[in-house]
Protein backbone atom coordinates (compact mmCIF):
# COMPACT_ATOMS: atom_id res chain seq x y z
CA UNK A 1 0.00 0.00 0.00
CA UNK A 2 0.92 3.43 -0.57
CA UNK A 3 0.20 6.78 1.31
CA UNK A 4 0.92 10.11 1.03
CA UNK A 5 0.75 13.13 3.53
CA UNK A 6 1.07 16.74 2.89
CA UNK A 7 2.66 19.16 5.18
CA UNK A 8 1.57 22.80 4.97
CA UNK A 9 4.85 24.29 7.34
CA UNK A 10 5.76 27.60 8.18
CA UNK A 11 9.10 27.40 6.69
CA UNK A 12 8.37 24.75 3.68
CA UNK A 13 5.28 22.76 2.18
CA UNK A 14 6.11 18.98 1.59
CA UNK A 15 4.82 16.18 0.39
CA UNK A 16 6.00 13.01 1.77
CA UNK A 17 4.68 9.34 -0.15
CA UNK A 18 5.45 6.08 2.05
CA UNK A 19 4.85 2.27 0.90
CA UNK A 20 3.76 0.09 3.60
CA UNK A 21 4.03 -3.55 3.93
CA UNK A 22 2.62 -5.46 6.03
CA UNK A 23 4.30 -8.04 8.14
CA UNK A 24 3.44 -11.07 10.39
CA UNK A 25 4.37 -8.92 13.64
CA UNK A 26 4.28 -5.57 12.53
CA UNK A 27 4.05 -3.18 9.37
CA UNK A 28 7.36 -2.03 7.56
CA UNK A 29 6.78 1.97 6.87
CA UNK A 30 9.71 2.81 3.49
CA UNK A 31 9.48 5.86 2.50
CA UNK A 32 9.63 6.22 -1.09
CA UNK A 33 9.61 9.90 -2.26
CA UNK A 34 9.66 13.34 -0.96
CA UNK A 35 8.67 16.78 -2.15
CA UNK A 36 9.72 20.23 -0.18
CA UNK A 37 9.03 23.30 -1.71
CA UNK A 38 10.29 26.06 0.80
CA UNK A 39 7.54 28.85 0.65
CA UNK A 40 7.83 30.17 4.12
CA UNK A 41 4.04 31.19 4.75
CA UNK A 42 5.40 32.19 8.48
CA UNK A 43 7.01 35.57 7.38
CA UNK A 44 3.39 36.89 5.84
CA UNK A 45 1.50 35.32 9.16
CA UNK A 46 3.19 36.36 12.09
CA UNK A 47 4.77 39.77 10.80
CA UNK A 48 0.88 40.74 9.16
CA UNK A 49 -1.08 37.82 10.19
CA UNK A 50 -2.52 37.45 6.55
CA UNK A 51 -0.80 35.53 4.14
CA UNK A 52 -0.26 37.82 0.99
CA UNK A 53 -1.64 37.00 -2.39
CA UNK A 54 1.25 36.25 -4.00
CA UNK A 55 2.27 33.49 -1.82
CA UNK A 56 -1.59 32.02 -1.96
CA UNK A 57 -0.61 31.60 -6.22
CA UNK A 58 2.56 29.98 -5.42
CA UNK A 59 0.87 27.71 -2.51
CA UNK A 60 -2.24 26.72 -5.25
CA UNK A 61 0.65 26.14 -7.93
CA UNK A 62 2.16 23.74 -5.41
CA UNK A 63 -1.02 22.29 -4.22
CA UNK A 64 -2.10 21.83 -7.63
CA UNK A 65 1.39 19.59 -8.95
CA UNK A 66 0.73 17.65 -5.38
CA UNK A 67 -2.52 17.17 -6.73
CA UNK A 68 -1.37 16.11 -10.12
CA UNK A 69 1.51 13.55 -8.54
CA UNK A 70 -1.27 11.92 -6.16
CA UNK A 71 -2.97 11.17 -8.88
CA UNK A 72 -0.14 9.45 -10.57
CA UNK A 73 0.92 7.42 -7.54
CA UNK A 74 -2.73 6.48 -7.15
CA UNK A 75 -2.49 6.56 -3.26
CA UNK A 76 -4.81 4.42 -0.73
CA UNK A 77 -5.29 7.77 1.24
CA UNK A 78 -3.85 10.75 1.50
CA UNK A 79 -3.65 13.43 4.34
CA UNK A 80 -3.04 17.39 4.33
CA UNK A 81 -2.07 19.62 7.32
CA UNK A 82 -1.23 22.77 7.92
CA UNK A 83 0.32 24.11 11.20
CA UNK A 84 1.71 27.29 12.30
CA UNK A 85 1.22 29.69 9.94
CA UNK A 86 -2.38 28.61 8.55
CA UNK A 87 -3.63 29.06 12.69
CA UNK A 88 -2.49 32.73 12.54
CA UNK A 89 -3.43 33.69 9.17
CA UNK A 90 -6.83 35.57 9.28
CA UNK A 91 -7.52 34.51 5.59
CA UNK A 92 -6.52 30.75 5.91
CA UNK A 93 -10.50 29.68 5.78
CA UNK A 94 -10.41 31.33 2.38
CA UNK A 95 -7.10 30.13 1.26
CA UNK A 96 -8.57 26.48 2.42
CA UNK A 97 -11.11 26.77 0.53
CA UNK A 98 -9.28 28.07 -2.84
CA UNK A 99 -7.04 24.51 -2.56
CA UNK A 100 -10.00 22.66 -2.37
CA UNK A 101 -11.92 24.11 -5.67
CA UNK A 102 -8.53 24.54 -7.65
CA UNK A 103 -6.69 21.66 -6.84
CA UNK A 104 -9.09 19.27 -5.24
CA UNK A 105 -6.64 18.65 -1.90
CA UNK A 106 -8.78 19.05 1.66
CA UNK A 107 -6.72 20.64 3.81
CA UNK A 108 -7.01 20.24 7.87
CA UNK A 109 -5.58 23.43 10.04
CA UNK A 110 -4.61 21.66 13.52
CA UNK A 111 -3.78 23.12 16.44
CA UNK A 112 -0.20 22.21 18.63
CA UNK A 113 -1.31 19.67 20.43
CA UNK A 114 -2.61 17.89 17.81
CA UNK A 115 0.47 18.26 15.61
CA UNK A 116 2.67 16.84 18.56
CA UNK A 117 0.30 13.96 18.72
CA UNK A 118 1.24 13.08 15.20
CA UNK A 119 4.57 13.75 15.68
CA UNK A 120 4.60 11.33 18.52
CA UNK A 121 2.49 8.67 16.48
CA UNK A 122 5.67 7.37 14.58
CA UNK A 123 6.32 5.45 17.42
CA UNK A 124 10.21 5.49 17.20
CA UNK A 125 10.49 5.81 21.17
CA UNK A 126 8.63 2.41 21.41
CA UNK A 127 11.83 0.66 19.95
CA UNK A 128 14.22 1.95 21.61
CA UNK A 129 15.22 1.35 25.00
CA UNK A 130 12.42 1.05 27.13
CA UNK A 131 14.70 1.92 30.32
CA UNK A 132 14.20 5.21 29.30
CA UNK A 133 12.07 8.21 29.72
CA UNK A 134 11.93 10.70 26.15
CA UNK A 135 10.84 13.81 25.44
CA UNK A 136 10.07 14.60 21.56
CA UNK A 137 11.71 17.89 20.36
CA UNK A 138 10.08 18.95 17.15
CA UNK A 139 11.16 22.84 15.96
CA UNK A 140 9.64 24.09 13.23
CA UNK A 141 8.80 27.49 11.67
CA UNK A 142 6.23 28.89 13.50
CA UNK A 143 6.15 26.72 16.77
CA UNK A 144 7.92 23.86 19.10
CA UNK A 145 6.15 20.80 20.29
CA UNK A 146 7.31 19.36 23.32
CA UNK A 147 5.99 15.48 24.52
CA UNK A 148 7.14 13.97 27.54
CA UNK A 149 6.98 10.31 26.86
CA UNK A 150 7.12 7.37 29.35
CA UNK A 151 6.49 3.87 30.12
CA UNK A 152 4.41 3.97 26.45
CA UNK A 153 2.37 7.24 27.03
CA UNK A 154 2.01 10.64 26.92
CA UNK A 155 1.99 12.37 30.12
CA UNK A 156 2.90 15.75 29.19
CA UNK A 157 2.53 17.79 25.88
CA UNK A 158 2.41 21.52 24.85
CA UNK A 159 3.06 23.44 21.79
CA UNK A 160 4.95 26.78 22.36
CA UNK A 161 5.27 29.80 19.42
CA UNK A 162 8.71 29.33 19.75
CA UNK A 163 9.66 28.53 15.25
CA UNK A 164 12.90 29.64 13.49
CA UNK A 165 11.21 31.87 11.10
CA UNK A 166 9.56 34.05 14.15
CA UNK A 167 13.07 34.08 15.95
CA UNK A 168 14.83 35.38 12.84
CA UNK A 169 11.98 38.21 13.08
CA UNK A 170 12.53 39.08 16.54
CA UNK A 171 8.80 37.81 17.59
CA UNK A 172 9.93 35.53 20.51
CA UNK A 173 10.36 37.38 23.84
CA UNK A 174 11.95 36.67 26.74
CA UNK A 175 8.85 35.70 28.63
CA UNK A 176 7.76 33.31 25.91
CA UNK A 177 11.64 31.37 26.35
CA UNK A 178 10.62 31.48 30.15
CA UNK A 179 7.79 29.83 30.27
CA UNK A 180 9.13 26.68 28.05
CA UNK A 181 12.00 26.29 30.60
CA UNK A 182 9.32 26.53 33.03
CA UNK A 183 7.08 24.07 31.46
CA UNK A 184 10.19 21.83 31.07
CA UNK A 185 11.44 22.24 34.44
CA UNK A 186 8.66 21.21 36.00
CA UNK A 187 7.70 18.48 33.80
CA UNK A 188 10.61 16.50 33.83
CA UNK A 189 13.04 16.15 36.85
CA UNK A 190 11.50 12.85 38.33
CA UNK A 191 11.49 11.41 35.08
CA UNK A 192 16.02 10.90 34.97
CA UNK A 193 16.77 9.32 32.58
CA UNK A 194 15.65 11.38 30.19
CA UNK A 195 16.34 11.35 26.75
CA UNK A 196 15.57 13.58 23.67
CA UNK A 197 14.31 12.61 20.37
CA UNK A 198 14.33 15.16 17.70
CA UNK A 199 12.27 16.10 14.73
CA UNK A 200 12.58 18.96 12.30
CA UNK A 201 14.72 19.43 9.20
CA UNK A 202 17.17 21.47 10.56
CA UNK A 203 18.23 19.02 13.09
CA UNK A 204 17.78 16.57 10.91
CA UNK A 205 20.95 18.66 8.61
CA UNK A 206 22.47 19.13 12.13
CA UNK A 207 22.78 15.24 12.85
CA UNK A 208 24.49 14.66 9.29
CA UNK A 209 26.86 17.22 9.46
CA UNK A 210 27.77 15.24 12.87
CA UNK A 211 28.71 12.23 10.83
CA UNK A 212 27.32 10.01 13.65
CA UNK A 213 25.56 6.60 12.41
CA UNK A 214 21.55 6.66 12.56
CA UNK A 215 21.22 4.58 15.75
CA UNK A 216 23.47 7.26 18.18
CA UNK A 217 22.77 9.75 19.79
CA UNK A 218 24.40 13.42 19.44
CA UNK A 219 25.71 14.60 22.88
CA UNK A 220 24.74 18.02 24.35
CA UNK A 221 28.58 18.96 23.82
CA UNK A 222 28.19 17.78 20.34
CA UNK A 223 24.98 19.50 19.57
CA UNK A 224 26.51 22.52 20.96
CA UNK A 225 29.86 22.05 19.55
CA UNK A 226 28.19 22.00 16.09
CA UNK A 227 25.22 24.96 16.60
CA UNK A 228 28.54 27.37 17.40
CA UNK A 229 30.49 26.41 14.38
CA UNK A 230 27.30 26.93 12.46
CA UNK A 231 26.80 30.32 13.90
CA UNK A 232 30.59 31.88 13.90
CA UNK A 233 29.70 31.91 9.97
CA UNK A 234 27.73 34.71 8.07
CA UNK A 235 24.47 33.79 6.44
CA UNK A 236 26.67 34.02 2.83
CA UNK A 237 29.07 31.62 3.94
CA UNK A 238 26.95 29.32 5.19
CA UNK A 239 25.28 29.10 1.68
CA UNK A 240 28.41 29.38 -0.18
CA UNK A 241 31.45 27.49 1.90
CA UNK A 242 29.07 24.91 3.68
CA UNK A 243 26.90 24.28 0.69
CA UNK A 244 23.58 24.80 2.60
CA UNK A 245 20.80 25.61 0.75
CA UNK A 246 19.77 29.35 1.47
CA UNK A 247 16.23 27.96 2.92
CA UNK A 248 17.64 26.27 5.18
CA UNK A 249 21.22 28.61 5.77
CA UNK A 250 19.29 31.45 8.05
CA UNK A 251 17.14 28.79 10.35
CA UNK A 252 19.35 26.32 11.00
CA UNK A 253 21.22 28.25 14.27
CA UNK A 254 18.08 29.54 15.75
CA UNK A 255 17.05 25.89 15.63
CA UNK A 256 19.73 24.45 17.21
CA UNK A 257 19.44 27.42 19.63
CA UNK A 258 15.83 26.16 20.78
CA UNK A 259 17.27 22.30 21.01
CA UNK A 260 19.97 23.27 23.53
CA UNK A 261 17.51 24.98 25.56
CA UNK A 262 15.30 22.60 25.66
CA UNK A 263 18.21 20.08 26.60
CA UNK A 264 19.59 22.18 29.01
CA UNK A 265 16.28 22.51 31.21
CA UNK A 266 14.76 19.26 31.31
CA UNK A 267 18.81 17.87 32.32
CA UNK A 268 19.50 16.20 29.07
CA UNK A 269 22.91 14.89 27.47
CA UNK A 270 21.80 12.70 24.89
CA UNK A 271 19.26 13.79 21.74
CA UNK A 272 18.72 11.14 19.24
CA UNK A 273 17.58 12.15 15.73
CA UNK A 274 15.44 9.44 13.82
CA UNK A 275 14.95 11.13 10.81
CA UNK A 276 11.13 11.58 11.28
CA UNK A 277 8.39 14.33 11.32
CA UNK A 278 5.02 15.51 11.13
CA UNK A 279 4.39 14.01 7.38
CA UNK A 280 6.02 10.62 8.65
CA UNK A 281 3.45 10.46 11.83
CA UNK A 282 0.36 11.06 9.24
CA UNK A 283 1.54 8.42 7.13
CA UNK A 284 1.70 6.47 10.00
CA UNK A 285 -1.88 7.31 10.84
CA UNK A 286 -3.40 6.71 7.63
CA UNK A 287 -2.11 3.26 7.85
CA UNK A 288 -3.29 2.56 11.37
CA UNK A 289 -6.76 4.11 10.39
CA UNK A 290 -6.97 2.01 7.18
CA UNK A 291 -6.60 -0.82 9.71
CA UNK A 292 -9.27 -0.39 11.51
CA UNK A 293 -11.89 1.47 9.65
CA UNK A 294 -11.21 0.64 6.08
CA UNK A 295 -12.01 4.07 5.82
CA UNK A 296 -9.75 6.52 3.35
CA UNK A 297 -10.80 9.95 5.68
CA UNK A 298 -8.72 10.95 8.91
CA UNK A 299 -10.45 13.47 10.34
CA UNK A 300 -8.62 15.59 13.30
CA UNK A 301 -10.67 18.27 14.50
CA UNK A 302 -14.40 16.76 15.03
Amino acid sequence: MKFAAIDIGSNALRLLFANVYEGKDEANFKKADLVRIPLRLGEDAFLYKKISDEKIQKLLTAMKAYRQLLDFYEVSSYKACATSAMREASNSKEIIELIRKEANINVEVIDGKIEAQIIYSTHVAEHMDSGNNYLYIDVGGGSTELTVFSKGKIIASKSFNIGTIRMLNNLVTKELWGEMKEWVAKKTPDLQPLVAIGSGGNINKIFKMSRKKQNRPLTYDKLKELHDFLASYSLKDRIEVLGLNPDRADVIVPAGKIFLSVMKAASIERLFVPQIGMADGLIHLLYENHQKTGKQQLVFNE
